[in-house]
């Protein structure tokens, strides 16, 4: 899947583990009703956002995890999170915003 929008922030890198690694980005989608989505890069993709800045139009290629987790008491909770794998200037919507201004940003 593929989402596009703004990036409105980059925040910074968070290490979990020796392994895992992870930083977001706040992307806002350009739409009737704009939406901001976190989106998660984690370890060799963090390398990815190196060269964006806020305020950037991009495409971003996105893949929905999702997991479940049970308690100690036997509840069960499901948790999603939206992963990043790709990230491209999107340089027709820069030279031309006006004329996709109303169409949808998320392509599935």
């Amino acid at each position: 899947m593929e989402v596009k929008g703004t990036l409105k922030n980059i925040l910074e890198t968070e290490v979990i583990s020796d392994k895992f690694k992870k930083r977001s980005v706040i992307l806002q989608t350009k739409e009737k009703y704009p939406q901001l989505i976190q989106i998660e890069f984690v370890n060799d993709k963090i390398a990815l956002l190196g060269n964006y800045q806020i305020d950037q139009y991009v495409s971003i290629g996105i893949n929905i995890r999702g997991k479940e987790y049970v308690n100690k008491s036997g509840k069960t909770a499901y948790f999603n999170s939206i992963q990043g794998w790709k990230i491209d200037e999107d340089i027709a919507e820069v030279t031309n915003g006006i004329q996709n201004e109303l169409r949808s940003d998320i392509q599935f």
